[in-house]
């Protein structure tokens, strides 16, 4: 929905904020809102009305989670860049960050921040993408770093470069033990789409059985918590 601007004047910043969890979008509006030069333009937790609201509002950031409650957050990422190549994208998610920071900057994004981050952090996330550069964290910029020197990668990460971008969220959504029709349902596809990746992701672990996928997903989501 659009937003009445309440604190905007002339050359106030823009920002949308696109996320489907009701306490995290409030928590993301007030901290916009409550810095001096930007104004909260409109807010959504849907992928058309996300489109709708760039081509009527026109910001010049949008905030976007990867979890959607319909779609898929990196369709959407691509989505805005082609239809608005100029508008800054800044991810702000609980995904692991060493999972889809790199996946997010492919498609589009200028930047990506966790929400477990400080206020504090998120705000200079927000003004390093409008100032035209990339915001990764520092310690997710320094373990790139330390990869391209060393060539050195963790099983997690090995384990998610052999999947499409598609296939890590089916995995994902496996792992929080999702059925195929939830996983459907969640990305907006149909169950024959779905059972297609489980096949694929299936064949890229070893032509392992379901049951065996389902235990490796579930598996790696723990890891992923650290438990």
């Amino acid at each position: 929905m659009a937003r009445e601007a309440y604190n905007a004047g002339d050359g106030a910043i823009r920002v949308l904020v696109v996320d489907d969890h009701p306490v995290s979008r409030r928590g993301l509006i007030g901290l916009i809102e409550s810095e001096p030069g930007f104004v909260v333009c409109g807010e959504t937790d849907d992928p058309a009305e996300t489109r709708r609201l760039i081509r009527s509002e026109s910001p010049a950031l949008v905030l976007v989670d990867l979890s959607l409650g319909r779609g898929s957050g990196l369709d959407l990422v691509k989505q805005i860049r082609q239809l608005a190549p100029s508008v800054s994208i800044l991810v702000v998610s609980m995904h692991e960050e060493r999972l889809y920071a790199e996946r997010a900057l492919r498609a589009g994004a200028s930047g990506y921040v966790s929400k477990s981050e400080s206020p504090d952090r998120v705000m200079e996330a927000v003004r390093t993408v409008l100032s035209g550069d990339v915001y990764l964290s520092p310690e997710w910029s320094r373990r790139l770093l330390n990869r391209a020197l060393r060539g050195t990668g963790g099983d997690m990460d090995d384990l998610s470069s052999l999947l499409s971008d598609r296939e890590l969220e089916v995995f994902s959504l496996i792992g929080q033990g999702c059925s195929t029709r939830q996983i459907a349902e969640r990305l907006e596809r149909s169950i024959k789409t779905i059972e297609t990746h489980r096949d694929n992701i299936r064949h890229k672990l070893g032509d392992i059985d379901g049951s065996a996928m389902v235990q490796q997903a579930v598996v790696w989501q723990l890891k992923l918590r650290g438990e």
